[in-house]
């Protein structure tokens, strides 16, 4: 064969090749690339969503915290107030306690002084009664000394 005609059936042969590969080669090759795009796309897009959504977590996750700080300060302002009132009200408590324990020993004492009074009155009694029995060189009787010890007493 001659030259002309080898290049004439080598040119068919690249056109015809070239021809099968346009009509079955090239569709199925661009539709990959199609896919291939659009598998890029969707996890850009998923990528995108997902930072998206990381952002919202994490500002969710600062006001959570924040919300929470608030709380829990709240709540350590509330204890320290409680105890601040349980302290006084634990005050006043032993301020009444030691008021009444105070009342008590005045009573007690008062107590103690009215019949210590008494009891010095009893002995004074006796003791005039005895004297005058030894002045008088004469007994008294009990009955009417008491009446007279009573009057004096009240004159007192």
């Amino acid at each position: 064969m001659n030259m002309n005609a080898t290049m004439i059936l080598q040119g068919i042969a690249f056109f015809v090749f070239a021809w099968f590969i346009w009509k079955f080669g090239w569709p199925v090759l661009l539709n990959a690339m199609h896919e291939r795009q659009a598998t890029i796309a969707a996890g850009l897009e998923h990528a995108e969503k997902a930072k998206r959504q990381l952002r919202e977590a994490d500002h969710k996750a600062q006001e959570a915290l924040r919300q929470a700080q608030a709380r829990s300060q709240e709540i350590i302002d509330q204890a320290r107030a409680q105890a601040g009132s349980m302290i006084e009200q634990a005050k006043q408590k032993a301020q009444a306690e030691g008021e009444r324990i105070k009342e008590a020993a005045r009573a007690d004492l008062e107590q103690e002084r009215h019949r210590a009074r008494e009891g010095l009155r009893a002995d004074v009694a006796a003791l005039a009664v005895a004297g005058a029995e030894r002045i008088l060189g004469q007994a008294i009787d009990p009955e009417q000394h008491r009446r007279d010890l009573d009057r004096l007493a009240a004159e007192l």
